[in-house]
């Protein structure tokens, strides 16, 4: 009779199992919206434009911001609590400010006349940033009640499965900002 070994199966936590289906749905949008502007593209009357400044620094800000998240989960493992929440501070700074980087960029927008009246071009490149803005702004809200979890004094909990889910989230919402700005260069 011979026996065999059973190995254990490697399984993925529920939370990142349900976070990558998430994240599968949302690059599905992103891919139906940019899509959907290179047709109308090619459509007569459509305005080409110039990406504000104001997106670039956005853009920098949003890199720096998974530099803060990435050091905060290497704090986190190496238990250096005051350190992660310090990061996670940074992180959730960061992520306000690339909001309000992003709400200065459509400013400059609005006041070149390039409302979502004023032509389809400017109505999908609405749609795209801002939904990607809704996507960060969930973000910064995950930070936020990750932040009172770690200052809260009734329960600690020491599981990095939350933290982890917030670093691909927030890694997965910087590559699809680049993702976005680059398509908007090129395709414009």
């Amino acid at each position: 009779m011979e026996t065999e070994a059973i190995q254990p199966r490697n399984k993925i936590h529920p939370h990142k199992f349900t976070l990558w289906v998430g994240i599968g749905s949302i690059v599905m949008m992103f891919a139906g919206l940019t899509s959907a502007y290179i047709v109308k593209r090619n459509q007569a009357g459509w305005h080409t434009f110039e990406l504000p400044i104001a997106f670039w620094y956005s853009t920098v800000v949003i890199l720096l911001s998974s530099v803060t998240i990435h050091l905060s989960l290497k704090a986190f493992k190496e238990r250096y609590m005051l350190k992660y929440r310090r990061l996670m501070l940074a992180t959730l700074i960061l992520g306000l400010l690339f909001v309000a980087t992003q709400f200065i960029g459509f400013t400059e927008f609005w006041k070149t006349g390039m409302t979502l009246q004023a032509n389809v071009a400017f109505s999908f490149l609405y749609v795209i940033v801002g939904l990607h803005g809704l996507h960060v702004i969930g973000g910064v809200l995950g930070l936020i009640i990750m932040l009172l979890k770690t200052f809260s004094t009734k329960k600690r909990n020491y599981s990095i499965v939350s933290v982890e889910l917030m670093l691909t989230y927030w890694h997965f919402v910087d590559i699809l900002w680049i993702y976005l700005l680059v398509f908007l260069i090129i395709i414009r």
